[in-house]
Order: C-alpha cells, then sequence, then structure tokens
C-alpha cells in the first residue's frame, strides 16, 4: 500500500508542475482535465502525508522508550505511543477506503424515477411522499431538483414521477435508493382504520451526457400528442406532449409537463440517454463475471429495500438491518444517517473483496 501511496503523491506533484507549464494554461480543455486529476488526487496524499507524520512521531517516540528515563517521562511517552498507534491504525484504515477504485458516476447528477406498485391510490399516495421525501433531501444538500414527467392522481399522489437531482457527488449519495421500498400505514382512503401495505419502486440512474451516449436521428421515432391530467381530462389544446421510442432498444419515453413540445422533446432525451447509459452498464457488469456484486444491494428493480412502518413510527433499511425510530424526519428529508450507514457497508464489503482477492 506504501509503494502505491508514494506513487500517487509523485503523480500529484508531477501535475502540480504540469498545471504551471504556459503552454498547458493555454489549453482551457487539457487544463481542465489535469486539473480534476489533480484534485481528485488532494484528498489521498494529504491523509497520506498525516499519516507518514504520525508515523514518524510514533517511531520517535518508541525510540526514546528504548533508553532509559525518569517515571514520569516515560509514563507521558506510554501515552503518546498509544495515541499515536491508534492515530496510525485510523489514518491507515481511511486510506485503504480512499485507494478503493472510485465509481466513475459517483459526481454525476442523478435522474430519479419513483414508480406506485402494488397498493392502488395508497402507492400512487406514497410515490408522492418518496418524491418529497428526495426532493426535501436536494434541498438540504442545495441540489437542484426539476421534474422531467410526471404522472399525478386525482388525490395528490403519482402514477410514476422522474426527476432530475442537480449537484456535485448526487449520484454517490443516492445510488444505493433502487428497489422497492414499502409502506405499512392506514390509508386515509381507508374508513375501517386497518393498517395496509404498499409499495412503490425507485430507480436512481447517473445522468449521460451526450458525448457518453450518441443517439443517431434515425433511431428515433417521435410521435406528439395532446397532455392529459388526472382523469384523462386533457390540460393543454396544443400538441406538445412527446413520445420518444428509440428503434434500437425498444425503450419509450414519454414527457408533457411542459407547455413546450421542445421542452418536453429534450426531457424525454435526458431520461432516455440515462436508461440507455444504464443498460449499457448493466451489460457491461454482466460480462465482468468474476466483479463480486456488493452485499449492500445490487440496485435490482425488484428487491425490497427499505420499510416505512406509521404505526411504529420506524424506517428500516433490509440489506444492513438498520432501523430508526424517526420515520417522520426521514420522509422530510434526513436521509444522512441511513445514506451514511448504506455507504460504509459497501466500504466494508469492497474492502473484504480486495482482501479476499489479495489472499486468492
Amino acid at each position: 500500500m506504501l509503494e502505491k501511496l508514494q506513487a500517487l503523491e509523485q503523480k500529484y506533484e508531477d501535475l502540480n508542475k504540469q498545471m504551471s507549464d504556459p503552454e498547458i494554461l493555454s489549453d482551457p480543455q487539457t487544463y481542465r482535465q489535469l486539473a480534476k486529476a489533480h484534485s481528485d488526487l488532494g484528498e489521498i496524499v494529504a491523509k497520506y502525508r498525516e499519516y507518514r507524520e504520525v508515523a514518524e512521531e510514533l517511531a520517535e517516540a518508541e525510540m526514546l522508550l528504548e533508553e532509559p528515563q525518569d517515571a514520569d517521562f516515560e509514563a507521558m511517552l506510554n501515552e503518546e505511543v498509544e495515541r499515536l498507534t491508534e492515530a496510525e491504525e485510523r489514518l491507515k484504515s481511511e486510506l485503504q477506503v480512499l485507494l478503493l477504485p472510485k465509481d466513475p458516476n459517483d459526481d454525476k447528477n442523478v435522474i430519479v424515477e419513483v414508480r406506485a406498485g402494488t397498493g392502488g391510490d395508497e402507492a400512487a399516495l406514497f410515490a408522492g411522499s418518496l418524491f418529497r421525501m428526495y426532493s426535501r433531501y436536494a434541498e438540504m444538500e442545495r441540489w437542484k431538483v426539476d421534474v422531467l414527467s410526471s404522472n399525478a392522481t386525482e388525490l395528490g399522489g403519482f402514477k410514476e414521477i422522474i426527476f432530475v437531482i442537480e449537484g456535485k457527488g448526487a449520484y454517490s449519495r443516492l445510488k444505493f435508493e433502487s428497489g422497492v421500498h414499502r409502506v405499512q400505514r392506514i390509508p386515509t382512503t381507508e374508513a375501517g382504520g386497518r393498517i395496509h401495505t404498499s409499495t412503490a419502486t425507485v430507480a436512481v440512474l447517473p445522468e449521460a451526457e451526450e458525448v457518453e451516449i450518441h443517439i443517431e436521428p434515425n433511431e428515433l421515432k417521435i410521435d406528439v400528442y395532446r397532455s392529459s391530467g388526472p382523469g384523462g381530462q386533457s390540460v393543454n389544446t396544443t400538441d406538445s406532449a412527446v413520445r420518444v421510442t428509440h428503434l434500437p432498444t425498444g425503450l419509450v419515453v414519454a414527457c408533457q409537463d411542459e407547455k413546450s413540445q421542445l421542452k418536453n422533446k429534450e426531457k424525454a432525451l435526458k431520461i432516455l440517454r440515462a436508461r440507455l447509459f444504464d443498460q449499457m452498464q448493466a451489460e457491461a457488469e454482466k460480462e465482468q463475471a468474476a466483479a463480486r456484486r456488493s452485499q449492500v444491494g445490487t440496485g435490482e428493480r425488484s428487491e425490497r429495500i427499505r420499510t416505512y412502518n406509521f404505526p411504529q413510527g420506524r424506517v428500516t433499511d433490509h440489506r444492513i438491518n438498520l432501523t430508526l425510530y424517526k420515520l417522520d424526519l426521514v420522509l422530510d428529508g434526513d436521509l444522512d444517517e441511513i445514506i451514511d450507514a448504506l455507504i460504509t457497508a459497501d466500504e466494508v464489503e469492497r474492502l473484504k473483496e480486495t482482501s479476499d482477492i489479495h489472499h486468492d
């Protein structure tokens, strides 16, 4: 590990020199690439330098302990050795996590698709609650939310809502939200007061740039039609709704939220690119049979990942057996405790996998 860290520190210094080269400074694109690589290495190098400083102090303290000392000074040295040993172990663990391969999508914006599952109107209302939860979380993170497509119900829920969350690191924080979310509560529509179980599915896709997913115009079939609202009533007098079909894959995306046909088309293409990118990644993962999937969750749409139990005020994430009794706060966007626990569990699993590979 130390050899790898020394090499990364050298690379960091080399990038530093390159970035001050007048030729590089006059080439904005190359400078941006080098600056990103330099920034990506910054945290690792800073942590490695801290680790090296602690290791040197520890070696010095241990050396002093080998010489005869008076009782008070020896006791002080022993305390210092204990403190520095703990710090060295902590920094070593942090460095191991920082050296794990980074998900190339982590810094991307995300497209989130929330769909009502089993449970009729109650499932649609729950889908609406999930949309609000993610919107509130995005607000706390100072990220921007933009609805791309929605299919509202008369009671105020959603059969389906698709939205983009724009902000640095959005995918790294939200990627474990994909799967089936289950709610247990007495529906507002239920007079008898019985607890119902309903579900909604969430899909979190990294937003794909045009350069990553290039779509030829002749691969698309574009239909325009009149928008409709809850109950099927027409909400627009012009044919502004757009349905885009990607002929090679058969994927279909429809958008009708905007009054402008052009804006609806742009939003539909944004969703289509994300779905194609997700499909491409899923195929690549299948081909890499040797790569083991994280135990935190496969991100499969059919996997039940979380239960929101209203009578007990409880939220349980089944993948990591985490239960919190703060349902209201979670539904109001307080997701950090769950997200941090999922990220930590994923890191532990990947460290285990790395260790298994090295022992094989």
